[in-house]
């Protein structure tokens, strides 16, 4: 859970927000927009580099969400906020489906993971 801690960092030039760094003994951890670490310990510079890489084209890419029965749904990220993650079930882009979302927490556990193409 992000509490005051967390310091968050934005991209220059926009202002979009790409993540946060948290003080970690005489360093910080990067933490990108699910909550997740991407980083180890390191010193201030390297964590603002590594959010800056990482930028937020990650949130466009296709998921899979474990449900309760064990089974992988593919899913798209439509909201991501410091309290809460929106997946919706792939539609690609149908108008004629019915929508089937999922409230997931921040930041994310492992029930959600990059999809990958078998």
């Amino acid at each position: 859970m992000m509490n005051s801690d967390w310091i968050e960092h934005r991209r220059s030039g926009d202002g979009e927000r790409l993540g946060w760094m948290l003080a970690a003994g005489d360093g910080f951890v990067a933490v990108d927009l699910l909550g997740r670490h991407r980083t180890e310990t390191v010193d201030w510079l390297t964590a603002e580099e590594t959010l800056d890489e990482l930028g937020i084209g990650y949130l466009g890419d296709a998921y899979e969400l474990r449900l309760d029965d064990g089974q992988w749904l593919r899913v798209r990220l439509i909201e991501i906020s410091s309290t809460e993650i929106v997946a919706k079930k792939e539609d690609w882009g149908a108008m004629d489906v019915p929508q089937r979302t999922f409230i997931l927490p921040f930041p994310i556990s492992d029930a959600l993971r990059v999809y990958v193409p078998s």
